[in-house]
This record gives C-alpha cells, sequence and structure tokens, in this order.
C-alpha cells in the first residue's frame, strides 16, 4: 500500500489502484481532511441558520442548509466509488456546491441574518475549503 500526500491531505491507495481505508470500523472517507472540515463547515451552517426567522425555513434557511450539506455527501459519495472519474465527477459538485454556499452566507450577511464573527469565521473556512477542494479535483484530474 502506498501513501500519497496532497497537501494536508492523505490518500491512500492500493497497489490495485483503489483507494483504502486507515482504520477498521472508520469509513475511508472519514480520513480525508476535506471531508472533515466541509462536515464541520455544514454543521456549523445548521447552527447559525436554526437562529434565521421561521419566514425562511422553506427559503434561505432550506437553500443554504442543502448545499452546505451536499459538500460533504459528495465527497463521500465519489470517495466512495471505484474510479477516479466519478470521483472528480463528484468533486466537481462539491466545487459547484461551495461556490453556492459562500453567495447564500454572504447574501445571508447582507439581510443582516449572520453577524460579522460568524460570517466571517464561516466564509474564511469556506475558502480554506476551496483551496483544499481544488487541489484534491486537480490531483484526481490528472
Amino acid at each position: 500500500m502506498e501513501v500519497k500526500r496532497l497537501g494536508s491531505e492523505k490518500l491512500v491507495s492500493r497497489k490495485d489502484g483503489k483507494r483504502g481505508s486507515k482504520g477498521v470500523g472508520v469509513e475511508r472517507w472519514e480520513n480525508l481532511d476535506i471531508w472533515k472540515l466541509s462536515d464541520e463547515l455544514a454543521y456549523r451552517v445548521y447552527r447559525i441558520t436554526s437562529k434565521f426567522p421561521q419566514s425562511e425555513q422553506y427559503g434561505l434557511t432550506s437553500q443554504i442548509r442543502r448545499a452546505a450539506l451536499s459538500i460533504p455527501t459528495n465527497i463521500v459519495e465519489g470517495y466512495s466509488r471505484r474510479g477516479d472519474k466519478e470521483l472528480k465527477y463528484f468533486l466537481n459538485i462539491s466545487l459547484g456546491s461551495l461556490a453556492e454556499v459562500k453567495y447564500l452566507l454572504k447574501f445571508a450577511y447582507r439581510l443582516k441574518l449572520i453577524e460579522g464573527d460568524d460570517f466571517k469565521a464561516l466564509l474564511g473556512g469556506y475558502n480554506e475549503l476551496g483551496r483544499m477542494l481544488w487541489k484534491f479535483y486537480e490531483a484526481v484530474k490528472n
């Protein structure tokens, strides 16, 4: 088994070309730093949007939550597939969802639904995730 590094991202691959697990009882994708960060950010989006007005429940709250959850879930789905072509496809969807979340956060901030400190922290986290996700996508693409 060979371990490849991509920045702080560790990718484990076996000689047969399939991505491998690094622990018993742990899903392979749970070892990915990009999944960990995207999961944490989605959790934080859920916590912050719980403070949005009830009138936004089926509007902005729902939209931003779905987009935020789309990032880690597409990483999970892509990484759980067999080939790099499929992984690249799902990482591409995650990148699109990331852009959507960033816009929706800015929009919610303009509406004063998110406080300045929360906005800066979330946006900073999503910017970092974007850099990591893009590097991972480029590595899989090549």
